[in-house]
Protein backbone atom coordinates (compact mmCIF):
# COMPACT_ATOMS: atom_id res chain seq x y z
CA UNK A 1 0.00 0.00 0.00
CA UNK A 2 1.14 3.65 -1.01
CA UNK A 3 2.64 5.66 1.71
CA UNK A 4 0.25 8.30 0.82
CA UNK A 5 -2.89 6.09 1.49
CA UNK A 6 -2.64 5.34 4.88
CA UNK A 7 -3.27 9.75 5.95
CA UNK A 8 -6.27 9.10 3.59
CA UNK A 9 -7.35 5.80 5.71
CA UNK A 10 -6.90 7.74 8.86
CA UNK A 11 -8.88 10.65 7.42
CA UNK A 12 -11.89 8.38 6.50
CA UNK A 13 -11.68 6.74 9.55
CA UNK A 14 -11.94 9.64 11.90
CA UNK A 15 -14.78 11.13 9.61
CA UNK A 16 -16.38 7.53 10.25
CA UNK A 17 -15.88 7.61 13.89
CA UNK A 18 -17.11 11.37 14.56
CA UNK A 19 -20.73 10.38 12.70
CA UNK A 20 -20.47 7.39 15.06
CA UNK A 21 -20.18 10.10 18.13
CA UNK A 22 -22.84 11.68 17.02
CA UNK A 23 -25.42 9.01 17.43
CA UNK A 24 -23.92 7.57 20.74
CA UNK A 25 -23.62 11.55 22.13
CA UNK A 26 -27.68 11.23 23.15
CA UNK A 27 -27.07 8.21 25.22
CA UNK A 28 -24.18 9.96 26.94
CA UNK A 29 -26.32 12.60 27.77
CA UNK A 30 -29.08 10.71 29.37
CA UNK A 31 -26.49 9.56 31.49
CA UNK A 32 -25.37 13.17 32.48
CA UNK A 33 -28.68 13.80 32.86
CA UNK A 34 -29.97 11.27 35.19
CA UNK A 35 -27.06 12.22 37.66
CA UNK A 36 -28.31 16.14 37.24
CA UNK A 37 -25.29 17.29 35.55
CA UNK A 38 -28.06 18.83 32.41
CA UNK A 39 -31.38 19.40 31.93
CA UNK A 40 -33.56 16.14 31.43
CA UNK A 41 -34.60 17.68 27.64
CA UNK A 42 -31.44 18.28 26.49
CA UNK A 43 -30.55 14.15 25.51
CA UNK A 44 -33.97 14.22 23.37
CA UNK A 45 -32.58 17.60 21.58
CA UNK A 46 -29.37 16.34 20.92
CA UNK A 47 -31.20 12.86 19.46
CA UNK A 48 -33.24 14.76 16.97
CA UNK A 49 -30.03 16.99 15.92
CA UNK A 50 -27.70 13.34 16.44
CA UNK A 51 -30.06 11.39 14.22
CA UNK A 52 -30.47 14.10 11.36
CA UNK A 53 -26.30 14.24 12.01
CA UNK A 54 -25.75 10.74 11.56
CA UNK A 55 -27.64 9.34 8.87
CA UNK A 56 -26.89 12.21 6.38
CA UNK A 57 -22.96 12.33 7.37
CA UNK A 58 -22.34 8.73 7.49
CA UNK A 59 -23.43 7.76 4.21
CA UNK A 60 -21.83 11.07 2.62
CA UNK A 61 -18.91 10.69 3.45
CA UNK A 62 -17.00 8.39 0.82
CA UNK A 63 -19.19 9.86 -2.64
CA UNK A 64 -17.06 11.25 -5.09
CA UNK A 65 -17.29 14.62 -5.54
CA UNK A 66 -16.02 16.69 -8.94
CA UNK A 67 -13.01 16.46 -9.94
CA UNK A 68 -12.43 13.05 -10.94
CA UNK A 69 -10.01 10.86 -12.38
CA UNK A 70 -10.50 7.36 -14.25
CA UNK A 71 -7.49 5.41 -15.57
CA UNK A 72 -7.44 2.05 -17.07
CA UNK A 73 -7.11 0.57 -13.53
CA UNK A 74 -8.11 3.48 -11.16
CA UNK A 75 -11.16 5.66 -9.89
CA UNK A 76 -9.75 8.83 -8.14
CA UNK A 77 -12.32 11.46 -6.74
CA UNK A 78 -12.66 14.02 -3.57
CA UNK A 79 -14.78 12.93 -1.09
CA UNK A 80 -15.41 14.68 2.39
CA UNK A 81 -12.57 13.05 3.63
CA UNK A 82 -10.34 13.86 1.30
CA UNK A 83 -9.04 12.26 -2.27
CA UNK A 84 -9.94 8.61 -2.80
CA UNK A 85 -8.54 6.23 -5.25
CA UNK A 86 -9.75 2.76 -5.65
CA UNK A 87 -7.79 0.05 -7.57
CA UNK A 88 -10.45 -1.45 -10.09
CA UNK A 89 -7.35 -4.40 -10.94
CA UNK A 90 -8.44 -5.45 -7.12
CA UNK A 91 -12.05 -4.96 -6.30
CA UNK A 92 -12.95 -6.80 -2.85
CA UNK A 93 -16.71 -5.79 -2.55
CA UNK A 94 -19.51 -3.86 -4.44
CA UNK A 95 -22.85 -3.13 -2.77
CA UNK A 96 -25.39 -0.61 -3.11
CA UNK A 97 -26.50 2.39 -0.37
CA UNK A 98 -29.88 3.84 -0.70
CA UNK A 99 -30.81 6.80 0.67
CA UNK A 100 -33.93 8.91 0.89
CA UNK A 101 -34.36 12.82 0.54
CA UNK A 102 -37.50 15.00 -0.73
CA UNK A 103 -36.99 14.22 -3.97
CA UNK A 104 -36.77 10.58 -3.80
CA UNK A 105 -34.34 7.47 -3.44
CA UNK A 106 -30.77 7.97 -4.29
CA UNK A 107 -28.32 4.98 -5.24
CA UNK A 108 -24.48 5.48 -4.67
CA UNK A 109 -22.53 1.97 -5.50
CA UNK A 110 -19.83 1.62 -2.31
CA UNK A 111 -16.77 -0.04 -3.90
CA UNK A 112 -14.08 -1.28 -1.63
CA UNK A 113 -10.39 -2.88 -2.45
CA UNK A 114 -8.36 -5.12 -1.40
CA UNK A 115 -6.77 -1.78 0.56
CA UNK A 116 -9.70 -1.15 2.00
CA UNK A 117 -10.07 2.42 0.59
CA UNK A 118 -13.59 2.78 -0.21
CA UNK A 119 -15.36 5.27 -2.54
CA UNK A 120 -19.06 5.76 -3.46
CA UNK A 121 -19.76 6.34 -7.23
CA UNK A 122 -22.41 8.65 -8.13
CA UNK A 123 -21.83 9.09 -12.35
CA UNK A 124 -22.86 7.47 -15.24
CA UNK A 125 -19.05 7.00 -16.24
CA UNK A 126 -17.78 5.87 -13.04
CA UNK A 127 -20.68 3.36 -12.85
CA UNK A 128 -19.57 2.18 -16.55
CA UNK A 129 -15.40 2.12 -15.84
CA UNK A 130 -16.75 -0.37 -12.60
CA UNK A 131 -19.54 -2.58 -14.74
CA UNK A 132 -16.67 -3.36 -16.71
CA UNK A 133 -14.29 -4.28 -14.61
CA UNK A 134 -16.48 -6.30 -12.58
CA UNK A 135 -17.19 -8.24 -16.13
CA UNK A 136 -13.28 -8.49 -16.30
CA UNK A 137 -13.30 -9.97 -12.94
CA UNK A 138 -15.83 -12.08 -13.23
CA UNK A 139 -14.32 -13.75 -16.17
CA UNK A 140 -10.98 -13.83 -14.40
CA UNK A 141 -12.84 -15.73 -11.46
CA UNK A 142 -13.19 -18.53 -14.26
CA UNK A 143 -9.92 -19.49 -14.55
CA UNK A 144 -9.85 -19.57 -10.69
CA UNK A 145 -9.05 -15.78 -9.41
CA UNK A 146 -11.05 -15.01 -6.29
CA UNK A 147 -13.82 -12.86 -7.81
CA UNK A 148 -15.26 -9.76 -5.91
CA UNK A 149 -18.30 -10.08 -3.48
CA UNK A 150 -21.19 -8.07 -5.64
CA UNK A 151 -24.06 -7.74 -3.56
CA UNK A 152 -27.67 -8.54 -6.42
CA UNK A 153 -28.81 -4.75 -5.83
CA UNK A 154 -25.43 -3.82 -6.81
CA UNK A 155 -25.02 -6.03 -10.11
CA UNK A 156 -29.08 -4.96 -10.57
CA UNK A 157 -28.00 -0.75 -10.36
CA UNK A 158 -25.07 -1.26 -12.37
CA UNK A 159 -26.99 -3.65 -15.51
CA UNK A 160 -27.82 -1.62 -18.05
CA UNK A 161 -31.43 -1.99 -17.70
CA UNK A 162 -32.29 -2.02 -13.73
CA UNK A 163 -34.29 -5.19 -13.27
CA UNK A 164 -36.74 -5.60 -10.57
CA UNK A 165 -34.68 -6.48 -7.81
CA UNK A 166 -33.84 -2.62 -7.20
CA UNK A 167 -37.33 -1.78 -6.29
CA UNK A 168 -36.76 -4.91 -3.88
CA UNK A 169 -33.82 -3.29 -2.49
CA UNK A 170 -35.26 0.30 -2.22
CA UNK A 171 -38.21 -0.99 -0.50
CA UNK A 172 -36.11 -2.81 2.05
CA UNK A 173 -33.65 0.15 2.55
CA UNK A 174 -36.45 2.30 3.28
CA UNK A 175 -38.25 -0.11 5.82
CA UNK A 176 -34.90 -0.30 7.56
CA UNK A 177 -33.88 3.01 7.72
CA UNK A 178 -38.07 3.83 8.69
CA UNK A 179 -37.52 1.39 11.67
CA UNK A 180 -34.14 1.80 12.47
CA UNK A 181 -34.41 5.84 13.24
CA UNK A 182 -37.91 5.34 15.02
CA UNK A 183 -36.24 2.76 17.65
CA UNK A 184 -33.49 5.16 17.76
CA UNK A 185 -35.73 8.14 18.86
CA UNK A 186 -37.67 5.63 21.07
CA UNK A 187 -34.39 4.29 23.10
CA UNK A 188 -33.62 7.90 23.83
CA UNK A 189 -37.04 9.19 24.35
CA UNK A 190 -36.98 6.44 26.58
CA UNK A 191 -33.87 6.40 28.26
CA UNK A 192 -34.17 10.27 28.71
CA UNK A 193 -37.80 9.94 30.56
CA UNK A 194 -39.78 11.31 28.20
Amino acid sequence: MEATAIPRLARAHMGSALAVTALLLPFGACGLARTGAMPEGTPVVLALLSVIIGFVLLPALCEERAPFRHSSSHLTAHTLTGQRSVDLNRIATVRLLTTFSYGGASHTVVVRDTHGVRLGITTERSRRKLRRAIEKADANAARGVPAPRVSRAARAYLAPAPGPGLVGHTVLAFLLMTVSVSLYVCVVLRLGGQ
